[in-house]
């Protein structure tokens, strides 16, 4: 064995001398051979070129990799003050929960193995004799490796060799390198995975620990050979894992740059090896949005397009059903590494409303706009691609997709983005379910609206850091506070004398064409909403009651913002009935003054309003979902008027305020009272007149 390493280590000598720069730069012996019982090391610095591009301080010809620490790259990548960090503080949490120095990124994982040993041939050609540096791979040991990279069964070896060992075959770099990077070239998402499976099923690798803080791991004790490195586990926000790269341990030095501390390329070799590997990053979006489920005039046209009516507001009246829908942009799926290993969706549902269970659906489609549907999930699905689980309160539906639905995502069907992204890489979910606006006081109604949140919480395979996102939509109802008075009475003489009792309303949305439905709370007095009625025989009669102890009052909540025709049916005996109906209109609309704050309330992760992943639209980096929707909304603020003309809106917005007065009917007498006589009396009087006339026109005649 002895011989046979210094066989290796004259050889290589030969080599190097054979091959050497100018003698200025030239090593001494032991610098130029290998020791064999030395042990290296591989030194490995994460950072996130994506956003270090997009600030400007980084180019991708910035550096030479030459194989040693160097400085200026730390300085630059490591030390910096990222744009947007807050307070201009360095330590910046980049969506993992802790802190990451500059644009380091914590929690990646790589792992090595020994692919090949480094051997010296010798042969003899018609100048002479050749030597030269070989890989030797193991036939059985190393098929998966040349299988990926397409060297099958010894494919483009250096056949003269064969004679070394019935065992190995033996490789240039060279033609490694052409065929890893041809390979690559071709389909790098079935090569990286490949690749990535063959180093982990290895019982000879080396687990590396996950980069730290400063975006270092670093292994030791590794022996001579040539190393396959693969990045095999992820944080949340790295979309693209560093391609699969050989590394000779040792390495002859290189030159670098200007700012490089590597001049003496091609000199000695090189055990403690750094490398600097490339991640490119970015974030799903995730939107929720709402709309009232029926076809509704002004509103929505009853479409399942993500842009009928959807929005981050929405009005119903009570008793209406609500659809919901959350778009998710899915997070770009590289390789096995940057596969999801959770997408989970934790949605709150106000008081005021109620899930309507079993009809939750999550689609998958090629486009943004979902217009390209590729999948659809159910869960009444045989096999279900996803769970749902509902809090005891009824108030929190959690929609996690599961085992089956991570294979289908992360699986290798082709992308429509191309053969560097697989499965569902970059394609929008849309998650669906309904809910029912309550017919009752846990409803709030007016300008506080009702928030409804969901927070997607998202990791990849480095599963001890994940991300969150938050978004929430707002639904709106609103109603009516009518007075009856009396022009002659005030409010508690009327009470005492019954009036209030006999008067009735009837409502009409007169946008949309229906009578309303409603219910009265007997404890309260108020009426909420409950449907539609499509005749007037089948609404509800509104009667008066008593409100903060004055009588009078019809009370209605859950009327959506829509025009409403009020008709007074019936009214006190002696009393007018209103001449023509009364015409309310509630209009809610977008208020300047009232932003929606549910973005700060992402503690934990990237916001997607993030200025570090906010880009200016100069990069053409959709496919790693950046940049980021802008998704700030403001609440809504509602208005009313009544025959035209603006009235006040009471309990926060809730009520439009209106009065209704009836006035006493003319006093027509009856028959057989003193009116009666009066006329008898006078009819009397003119029969009387009328002989008179006729007796005095007789006697006229016979004078004559």
């Amino acid at each position: 064995m002895n011989h046979i390493k210094k066989v290796l280590a004259v050889c290589l000598t030969l080599l190097t001398v054979l091959s050497c720069i100018p003698a200025a730069f030239a090593a001494t012996v032991p610098e130029a051979t290998i020791d064999p019982a030395k042990k290296g090391s591989l030194t490995i610095y994460k950072y996130d070129m994506t956003n270090a591009r997009k600030d400007g301080v980084w180019q991708d010809d910035s550096f030479i990799s030459t194989g040693m620490r160097e400085s200026y790259v730390e300085d630059t990548l490591g030390n910096a003050i990222r744009k947007g960090d807050a307070n201009g503080q360095k330590d910046n949490a980049l969506g993992n929960g802790g802190n990451s120095n500059g644009y380091a990124i914590k929690g990646v994982e790589f792992t090595t193995i020994r692919v090949a040993e480094i051997t010296t041939f010798t042969e003899n050609t018609k100048d002479g004799h050749q030597t030269q540096v070989l890989y030797a791979f193991h036939k059985t040991r190393s098929k998966e490796f040349l299988d990926a990279i397409g060297l099958s069964n010894g494919a483009k070896r250096y056949t003269n060799a064969d004679k070394l060992s019935k065992d190995n075959w033996y490789y240039t770099s060279g033609t490694l390198n052409e065929a890893l990077n041809k390979a690559l070239a071709a389909n790098a998402t079935s090569v990286k995975s490949a690749l990535e499976s063959y180093v982990i099923a290895s019982p000879r690798r080396w687990t590396m620990p996950l980069t730290d803080e400063n975006g270092k791991s670093m292994v030791t004790g590794l022996p001579v050979g040539l190393y396959l490195t693969v990045e095999t586990k992820v944080p949340e926000m790295v979309t693209s894992t560093t391609n699969p790269f050989l590394v000779s341990v040792p390495m002859t030095t290189v030159d670098g740059d200007k700012n490089s501390v590597s001049h003496n390329g091609g000199t000695q070799w090189n055990y403690d090896i750094t490398v600097y590997p490339k991640n490119e990053t970015g974030i799903p979006t995730l939107e929720k949005t709402v709309r009232e489920a029926s076809k509704d005039t002004g509103k929505n046209n009853g479409s399942d397009s993500i842009t009928d009516g959807f929005a981050h507001n929405a009005t119903g009246s009570a008793g209406d059903t609500m659809e919901y829908q959350v778009i998710s942009t899915l997070p770009t799926i590289t390789s096995n590494a940057t596969n999801l290993t959770t997408y989970k969706f934790y949605d709150t549902l106000c008081a005021g409303l109620s899930y309507n269970k079993n009809d939750v659906k999550i689609e998958i489609f090629k486009d943004k706009d979902c217009t390209n549907r590729v999948a659809t999930w159910s869960q009444s699905d045989k096999t279900p691609k996803f769970s749902v689980n509902y809090s005891s309160d009824d108030r929190h539906m959690t929609v996690d997709i599961n085992a089956a639905g991570r294979a289908e995502i992360n699986g290798e069907t082709a992308n429509a983005n191309g053969l560097l992204y697989k499965g569902y890489s970059n394609y929008t979910m849309r998650l669906t379910y309904s809910a029912t606006i309550n017919s009752d006081n846990s409803f709030v109604y007016g300008n506080g609206g009702n928030n409804n949140e969901v927070v997607l919480t998202w990791k990849r395979t480095s599963s001890n850091y994940y991300d969150t996102l938050v978004d929430d939509c707002h639904v709106y109802s609103f109603g009516v506070d009518l007075t009856k008075l009396f022009s002659d009475k005030d409010a508690a003489a009327a009470d005492k004398e019954g009036l209030y009792g006999k008067v009735q309303f009837k409502v009409k949305n007169a946008t949309d064409g229906y009578f309303v439905t409603a219910k009265q709370d007997t404890a309260s007095g108020v009426y909420y909403v409950t449907g539609r009625a499509k005749s007037e025989t089948a609404a509800t009669t509104f009667a008066t009651t008593t409100v903060d102890g004055k009588p009078g009052h019809v009370l209605i909540k859950g009327l959506e913002d829509d025009e409403y025709i009020i008709t007074e049916v019936a009214t006190a005996n002696g009393y007018t009935l209103l001449k023509d109906a009364i015409h309310v209109k509630i209009s809610a609309s977008d208020d300047s003054k009232r932003p929606c704050g549910i973005y700060g309330k992402d503690v934990l992760g990237v916001l997607q309003n993030d200025p570090h992943y906010a880009f200016d639209g100069g990069m053409d980096l959709h496919l790693a979902n950046i940049p980021q929707q802008q998704l700030a909304h403001h609440l809504l603020s509602a208005s009313a008027t009544v025959d035209g003309k603006a009235v006040s809106m009471a309990d926060g917005g809730a009520l439009a305020q209106l009065t209704v007065i009836n006035t006493p009917g003319f006093d027509i007498p009856a028959t057989g009272d003193t009116g009666a006589w009066v006329f008898g009396v006078f009819g009397a009087m003119m029969a009387g007149a009328a002989i008179i006339l006729m007796i005095a026109a007789k006697r006229r005649g016979n004078e004559q």
